[in-house]
């Protein structure tokens, strides 16, 4: 049988930093006028951490082999977007917006994409997932466009988009990861759920 650790190592992770980005997101909200250099740092570090964690998830095998399945790309990506924050910290805030608002987006519709494969599943909190999906979407898009916001405006929807970005996360990872070891009667482990679905999809009728 798979071992469990890597998939608990990477639920936990995934929690936990998601909480960090919920935290991150209500000092920028309560200092919205903070220091470039500090928030820029914060968040470089927040998401190579988190990027470290997905690959770590896509590399776990979970069992439904739902919640990590973008995480190759959407980790890698993460790495690539936390660097760029790091090196350039005496950037603007419209800067980090544009980073971090194509990081929300991009990570929201992969959420959107696990909650529409979530349903067949029988997974009933697809809805919620979903619907958490949808509006972290937006929030990244309006991080990108920017439509004529003031420096607070904009540094208190920075904070807001953070927290839905963590809260989206918390979700997917309650809802969509299982870290139970399932075995038959006959004591051999049962097949992921993904790949019999998938099976069943393109069999043959009749």
């Amino acid at each position: 049988m798979r071992t469990a650790m890597p998939v608990k190592t990477a639920k936990i992770g995934y929690l936990v930093m998601s909480g960090l980005l919920c935290l991150l997101g209500v000092l920028v909200i309560c200092d919205p006028g903070a220091s470039m250099r500090t928030l820029g740092m914060l968040c470089g570090l927040t998401m190579l951490a988190f990027g470290l964690v997905k690959l770590v998830g896509y590399f776990s095998k979970d069992l439904f082999r739902l919640a990590f399945e973008n995480d190759l790309s959407s980790g890698i990506l993460m790495l690539v977007l936390g660097a760029s924050l790091l090196l350039h910290t005496d950037g603007t805030l419209n800067f980090f917006c544009t980073v971090i608002g194509i990081l929300i987006l991009a990570d929201g519709l992969f959420k959107v994409q696990i909650a529409a494969d979530a349903r067949p599943f029988g997974i009933r909190q697809w809805a919620l997932l979903m619907t958490a999906a949808i509006i972290t979407a937006a929030c990244g898009c309006l991080l990108i466009f920017r439509p004529g916001a003031s420096v607070n405006l904009l540094g208190r929807l920075l904070g807001v988009s953070l927290i839905l970005e963590g809260t989206m996360n918390i979700i997917t990872m309650l809802t969509t990861v299982s870290t139970a070891a399932r075995r038959t009667a006959r004591g051999s482990c049962v097949r992921s759920p993904r790949v019999s679905w998938k099976r069943a999809r393109i069999s043959p009728t009749g």
